[in-house]
C-alpha cells in the first residue's frame, strides 16, 4: 500500500510546489496590497515625496522674489505658490491617509481626494495660459480675452463639482460617483488638448525664428519637453480614471490598493512636477520689465 501510495504522494507535492511557485511570482501585488505594513510605507513614502516637492516649489517661490522683489504677483510666482498648496494638500492627505480612507462620509473622502485634482488642473492649466498669451503677443493678436477665459473657465469647473459633491450627498448613488469620475477625466483631457494646441502652437513658432536667435533652441526645448510632459501626464489621468469608472477594481482612491495609488500618483503628479521644476527651474533676470509682467 505504502509503495502505491507514494508516487501519488510525491505528484501532489510537485503539484503544490509549482503552484506555490506561481503564487510567489504573481500574487506579490495582492500579499503587498493586503499588507498593512506594505500600505503604511507606501503611504508615507507618498506623503513625504508630496512633501519634497512642496518644499522645491516654496524654494523656487523664495528664490524668484528675492531676485525680483520689486514685481508683484506674476504667473511664475503664481505657478509656484500653486504647487506648494497642491502638493503640501497631498503631504498632509497620504500622511494621514487612515484617518482619511476611513471616514464614515465617503463623500467627504472623495471631496478631500479630488480637490487637490482640480487644483492640479488649474495650476498646470496656468502654463497654457502663459503661451497663449506669448503665442497671442507674437502673432499680434488680441490678448484681453485670455485671462478672462481662464478664469471663467475653472470657475465653471469647480461649479460643476460642487453641484456633482451635492448631488453625491443627497443622492447617495454609485453612479454620482461614475459621473464625478467621468467629469474628472473629461477636464483632465481637456488640460491635455490645451497643453498640445497651445505648446505646439508656440514650439512650431519658434522653430521659425532664425538659427542663430539667442534662446531659440533652449525655448525649443523648454516647450516641447514640457508639452511632452504635461500631456502625457493628463492623458494617464484621463484614461485611469475613466477606466476606474467603470471598474471599481481600478480604483486608486482607495485603502486596498497601495500599490496602484503608488505608481498612479508618482506618474500623473510627483514625477512631472519635478520634471517641470527642473526645466523651468531659471530665474527671471533682475531687470526684464519688458518681458515680466505681472499679473493685473
Amino acid at each position: 500500500m505504502a509503495s502505491t501510495l507514494e508516487p501519488e504522494f510525491f505528484m501532489i507535492r510537485e503539484r503544490e510546489s509549482n503552484g506555490g511557485g506561481e503564487t510567489g511570482v504573481f500574487n506579490w501585488w495582492n500579499d503587498i496590497e493586503g499588507s498593512h505594513q506594505w500600505q503604511q510605507s507606501i503611504f508615507y513614502v507618498l506623503s513625504a515625496l508630496y512633501a519634497l516637492v512642496a518644499m522645491v516649489a516654496l524654494v523656487q517661490l523664495v528664490r524668484i522674489q528675492l531676485r525680483v522683489p520689486e514685481y508683484g504677483w506674476t504667473t511664475q510666482k503664481v505657478f509656484h505658490l500653486m504647487n506648494f498648496i497642491v502638493n503640501g494638500l497631498r503631504a498632509i492627505l497620504f500622511g494621514f491617509y487612515k484617518s482619511i480612507f476611513h471616514l464614515k462620509s465617503k463623500d467627504l473622502e472623495m471631496m478631500l481626494l479630488d480637490l487637490p485634482g482640480l487644483l492640479f488642473f488649474s495650476t498646470y492649466t496656468l502654463l497654457v495660459l502663459f503661451w497663449a498669451e506669448i503665442y497671442h503677443q507674437a502673432r499680434s493678436l488680441p490678448i484681453d480675452k485670455l485671462r478672462p477665459a481662464y478664469f471663467i473657465i475653472n470657475g465653471a469647473i469647480y461649479f460643476i463639482q460642487v453641484c456633482i459633491w451635492i448631488y453625491m450627498r443627497v443622492s447617495g448613488s454609485s453612479a454620482a460617483v461614475e459621473v464625478a469620475k467621468i467629469f474628472f477625466s473629461v477636464i483632465s483631457f481637456c488640460a491635455a488638448l490645451g497643453f498640445l494646441i497651445y505648446g505646439g502652437r508656440l514650439f512650431f513658432m519658434l522653430q521659425q525664428f532664425p538659427i542663430e536667435s539667442t534662446g531659440r533652441r533652449k525655448k525649443l526645448h523648454e516647450v516641447g519637453f514640457v508639452t511632452a510632459i504635461c500631456c502625457t501626464c493628463f492623458l494617464i489621468r484621463c484614461f485611469v480614471v475613466a477606466h476606474s469608472a467603470v471598474n471599481g477594481n481600478a480604483d486608486v482612491d482607495v485603502l486596498d490598493h497601495p500599490v496602484l495609488n503608488f505608481f498612479y500618483y508618482v506618474t500623473v503628479e510627483i514625477l512631472p512636477s519635478a520634471l517641470v521644476f527642473f526645466i523651468l527651474r531659471k530665474l527671471p533676470p533682475r531687470r526684464a520689465l519688458d518681458r515680466y509682467q505681472p499679473i493685473k
